[in-house]
């Protein structure tokens, strides 16, 4: 957070400097230049990626979508999407509809993962969350979890998750 804070702080004196043509060394103003043109050349899903990964440690509360309060996994999915503009639903069972289904092999960075409840013989949607990372045929994903996190965390889709594993979808 406070490294975040202190680059923020360093861009937005770099974008003064930069658009008031004060006397940087030129060298300093193409570095600023392009790393302010990096960051809001960003793909959505990397944006939203950040944005969800600042929420790592909010607790879980059912039926919440509140960061102070803490949230649910459908009201984690729903907050981190509706603050880039996305209407995406507010329960998980809503999203076996919502966005464009994916096979899980063609699945990318940002898109929503579907599981059943945490009884992976009731085939009925109960758990969702962001894929996270994609390395290989190696998927994390980030979601808010009643279980031993108890909170928004990052989970490898293992065995247990593959089990209860429903369908993905793209909303962006």
């Amino acid at each position: 957070m406070r490294k975040s804070l202190f680059i923020f702080c360093f861009l937005l004196f770099a974008t003064d400097a930069v658009y008031s043509q004060t006397s940087l060394p030129k060298q300093y103003l193409e570095v600023i230049s392009n790393l302010i043109k990096k960051t809001s050349e960003k793909q959505p899903a990397t944006r939203i990626i950040d944005f969800a990964e600042n929420l790592i440690g909010v607790p879980y509360r059912y039926a919440s979508s509140n960061p102070q309060r803490g949230f649910d996994c459908s009201g984690f999915v729903s907050y981190v999407f509706q603050n880039f503009g996305f209407k995406v639903p507010r329960s998980s069972p809503e999203f076996l509809n919502a966005g464009k289904p994916v096979k899980l092999d063609e699945a990318k960075v940002g898109d929503v993962l579907i599981f059943t409840g945490s009884n992976p013989r009731i085939r009925r949607i109960g758990h969702v969350g962001i894929i996270y990372s994609i390395d290989g045929d190696d998927i994390k994903f980030i979601h808010s979890s009643s279980g031993k996190a108890n909170g928004v965390t990052i989970t490898p889709l293992d065995g247990y998750y593959k089990s209860r594993f429903i369908k993905a979808v793209s909303i962006i």
